[in-house]
């Protein structure tokens, strides 16, 4: 039973890689429509809604110090990590930000043997991820020169800490026994709540209007219904059940998931570099989840 439950955690944390993968390209169209502000706003509204609609039912009262937890899940995981994101990509190249982000897992790890007190992971773990993360580099950098620009890259390094918070606050919020989807509502209020000065501070309009185009009404959908609200949903039922240094590997498949949708939906040409990254980053999730066999004493 209890290796089941790992499959369907593995299974879940691969289809919520491939839909975040082709979410880029959403992104990217709905860019020229909309800010960054008004994208957050729209994707996690619409999702709160569909998971009222999906899963009503309220949850059992909590204490003040589960609050503070879902707060923080909602700040590091919603706000902050989305909005770093953005603000990055203003400073810096985006395969900058595209690399730095993808060591959350590192930053997940440390966090995890501090505030958990997990177990130290195997040797294949560690392989894995300079695999994983060389691959990234070649996927990246295959096709630009790289430039340091030091506050998007700084920034972009705060997105990675601020997503391996919410990996390990979600680990601890998985205790209380709450349904993952209340869980997941509760992380997108808050989220949604600490975006509210952002939005004031910030050019924002709703413009209903540009939801008459089918790119935008489409993009927002598959954000906010796809990417957000069910994606979320499954990455949390993969913590609950992987863990968070296992859960997070499987972010170093996104990058070559949005490879894969850029040439399938946009056209762009794969490189050697980024023939040779993909394999790198495959080899190296594939290690890093490898479990090492127990030798037997005689």
């Amino acid at each position: 039973m209890g290796e089941n439950k790992q499959f369907l955690g593995h299974i879940a944390a691969f289809v919520t890689i491939l839909v975040w993968g082709f979410g880029f390209v959403s992104v990217v169209v709905l860019l020229r429509s909309f800010t960054p502000a008004e994208i957050l706003f729209f994707r996690f509204g619409l999702a709160m809604i569909a998971l009222y609609i999906i899963y009503p039912k309220r949850m059992a009262k909590t204490t003040w110090r589960q609050e503070l937890l879902f707060l923080a899940a909602g700040v590091s995981g919603v706000t902050m990590y989305f909005l770093l994101q953005d603000f990055a990509l203003l400073h810096t190249a985006a395969s900058n930000v595209s690399v730095i982000v993808a060591v959350s897992p590192v930053f997940t790890i440390l966090l995890s043997w501090w505030l958990l007190k997990s177990g130290r992971p195997k040797g294949t773990f560690f392989l894995g991820a300079l695999l994983a993360l060389g691959g990234i580099g070649l996927i990246s950098f295959g096709s630009s020169q790289l430039e340091v620009h030091p506050l998007g890259d700084f920034l972009a390094v705060l997105g990675a800490l601020s997503w391996a918070i919410y990996c390990v606050v979600l680990k601890k919020i998985s205790e209380f026994g709450h349904h993952t989807i209340q869980v997941t509502r509760r992380v997108f209020f808050y989220g949604l709540i600490f975006l509210i000065p952002v939005i004031l501070a910030s050019d924002f309009r709703l413009g209903l209007y540009r939801f008459l185009e089918w790119q935008n009404i489409g993009g927002i959908i598959y954000l906010g219904i796809a990417s957000s609200a069910l994606c979320f949903v499954f990455w949390n039922f993969s913590l609950k059940r992987l863990g968070p240094v296992k859960t997070s590997v499987y972010a170093y498949l996104i990058p070559l998931v949005a490879v894969g949708a850029s040439i399938a939906l946009l056209d762009e040409v794969i490189t050697w570099s980024s023939g040779a990254g993909i394999a790198l980053v495959l080899v190296g999730v594939l290690l890093s989840n490898r479990k090492e066999k127990r030798r037997k004493v005689s």
